[in-house]
């Protein structure tokens, strides 16, 4: 017993020394063709877009960053080219503790990339799939009611209109049952409140109350129980 206990004494110490605890997330990779250029880890405090680290990259384009976190959350890796345009120089991932590899290209930066380590930008990457497909369906009524022979026929604007609203309403419905379906994940909360917030408070209230104890207490479940209360609150005045 004795031998464990110095085992287990001497490997927390090792992994104190080497900056790693269970709240560690380390992001590395590579950027394909990058020869010179900033990348930044960045995430959200409050309203603001905070830089947490950043690496001047030469040659090879690997990078790695390591942070400690309270709770998976939305993090940005941003490449700064100096190009004078923020176009395709952002990407966002669900963090979280442990090793997240992301690989991308310089010259398309966010539309490629391969991010594996983290079971909840899985999930996101899985709700994003369908949701984009709603989207897409959406951006077609809207090329149609451009058209000038639509916009010469009410009834094909009014028919378009109608479709749209319902192909809006649908992603509404997918939303909400995408976050319901999956409580104990922290993409739930997430969702909720990024992408339903202003959804009939009784189903975000449904989706808060169904919220594994872990995930409740994360960044995103804190905030969504905060804002389900002041919603209530504020409907009582």
């Amino acid at each position: 017993m004795r031998k464990i206990f110095i085992t287990a004494l001497i490997a927390a110490f090792i992994a104190s020394c080497a900056g790693t605890t269970e709240n560690t997330m380390t992001v590395a990779g590579k950027v394909k063709g990058l020869k010179k250029g900033t990348l930044y880890l960045q995430h959200i405090v409050d309203t603001s877009l905070i830089n947490i680290d950043s690496l001047v990259v030469k040659g090879d384009g690997t990078f790695s960053f390591s942070t400690e976190i309270e709770s998976p959350e939305i993090f940005y890796l941003y490449l700064n080219k100096k190009d004078n345009n923020d176009i395709n120089d952002r990407i966002m991932f669900f963090g979280e503790p442990g090793e997240i590899t992301i690989n991308t290209a310089w010259n398309t930066f966010d539309l490629n990339a391969s991010i594996e380590g983290s079971k909840s930008q899985d999930k996101l990457s899985e709700y994003q799939k369908v949701m984009s497909r709603f989207n897409t369906q959406n951006l077609e009524y809207i090329k149609s009611s451009l058209n000038p022979k639509a916009q010469n026929n009410q009834e094909m604007m009014d028919s378009l209109q109608a479709l749209s609203d319902r192909n809006v309403k649908r992603g509404y419905l997918f939303a909400l049952n995408f976050a319901m379906n999956n409580t104990d994940s922290y993409i739930a909360p997430y969702i909720a409140l990024k992408e339903v917030s202003d959804a009939n408070i009784k189903y975000l209230d449904s989706i808060n109350n169904a919220l594994s104890p872990e995930v409740a207490n994360s960044k995103y479940g804190k905030e969504l129980n905060q804002f389900i209360t002041n919603q209530k609150s504020s409907q009582e005045k």
